[in-house]
């Protein structure tokens, strides 16, 4: 039977490259309340884009599509969800929803995980709400087709004690003074990958419980920033470091900081983007067209019409659009690409 000893996990965790991302995360959470309290209307749109963004990001990681019509009425709740992936896209919405407004009422425990996967499943026949019933495997599928055993979780029998215990010595390591929960929570998700606790949404339930960690812990990003984005842009690597921290974890013989490098990097990724949109949401004094043309100049390389607009979420896709065209007749800005690869790059001749 694993078991989990936190203290001496973390303590392993502590080389330079990993403590200067931690200390590189600090850093922008003591800028935090600042951002918060500069624009707070506009950080109303930015928290409303980044639910959509994480609602379809986390379920496309695990195949679950519908338009982006669709996708936005639902996460609004201005429509009811029709097909399969519709309703697990509802569930998610509804768990990421509980987890943003009653963050610091959600313990971690067996019972609460249960009733989090319950909310998964809500619109969906299936599961949900209890632990797997039968063993799983984790398995992959090489270029000639051939499929293998990646990793074997937990058994279902052994699946309930695991998850209380590995409950029981987060909540143990984390009420410690010196606990550093930007090194415990990435362990806490790689141990709960690694039980794969249900049937299915354990990739969902990972990044959730991601989110609810994180701002349990004081580090509010996610709300506003889609971690999920980012981690469904760079899942290669999502995938790969999982792996690598997964061998030999049976034996307690792993190693976590591949992992935890990830995740420490996803969410220093997050703060900067946090960042980089709070800036220019704080350059509202100027024009859209000046506040458009200071980004491109600013951008290295091209620039979509999707992120300037992501950018500045204060601004609506016609407004953006119009500031564009108007820098390029202007000869501010030159239009690059075309159809779905358009993008816009700064003038720098004279």
């Amino acid at each position: 039977m694993r078991c989990f000893d936190y203290q001496e996990v973390t303590n392993a965790l502590l080389v330079p490259d990993i403590v200067n991302l931690v200390s590189a995360i600090h850093e922008y959470r003591g800028k935090q309340t600042l951002y918060l309290e500069a624009k707070a209307d506009t950080l109303t749109s930015m928290l409303e884009i980044a639910k959509i963004q994480s609602t379809e990001a986390s379920n496309r990681i695990e195949g679950i599509y519908t338009s982006d019509a669709r996708l936005a009425e639902i996460v609004r709740q201005k429509a009811e969800p029709a097909s399969r992936s519709e309703k697990e896209i509802a569930g998610y919405r509804d768990v990421l929803s509980t987890i943003h407004e009653n963050h610091e009422y959600i313990s971690v425990k067996p019972s609460v995980l249960l009733q989090l996967h319950r909310d998964l499943y809500r619109y969906s026949s299936g599961t949900g709400g209890q632990f797997k019933n039968s063993d799983n495997v984790i398995e992959e599928t090489s270029p000639d087709g051939q499929r293998r055993v990646r990793f074997q979780p937990v058994s279902a029998f052994e699946t309930p004690d695991a998850v209380e215990r590995l409950c029981d010595e987060f909540q143990r390591a984390i009420a410690h003074p010196e606990a550093e929960p930007l090194l415990l929570i990435p362990v806490f998700i790689l141990d709960f990958l690694c039980i794969h606790p249900f049937n299915d949404g354990n990739g969902r339930m990972s990044r959730l419980l991601t989110l609810l960690l994180l701002y349990r812990a004081g580090y509010i990003v996610g709300k506003y920033i889609s971690i999920e984005m980012i981690i469904e842009k760079t899942k290669e690597t999502y995938y790969e470091t999982l792996q690598q921290s997964s061998v030999g974890w049976h034996e307690r013989q792993n190693d976590y900081k591949p992992f935890v490098r990830y995740c420490l990097g996803a969410v220093l990724s997050a703060y900067k983007d946090f960042s980089e949109r709070v800036e220019y949401i704080s350059s509202r004094s100027m024009t859209a067209a000046q506040r458009v043309e200071e980004i491109v100049r600013n951008k290295v390389g091209k620039i979509t019409k999707k992120k300037i607009v992501s950018l500045c979420p204060d601004l609506n896709d016609g407004t953006v659009e119009r500031a564009l065209t108007e820098l390029v007749k202007q000869g501010t800005i030159l239009k690059v690409g075309g159809g779905r690869y358009t993008g816009y790059v700064y003038n720098h001749l004279p």
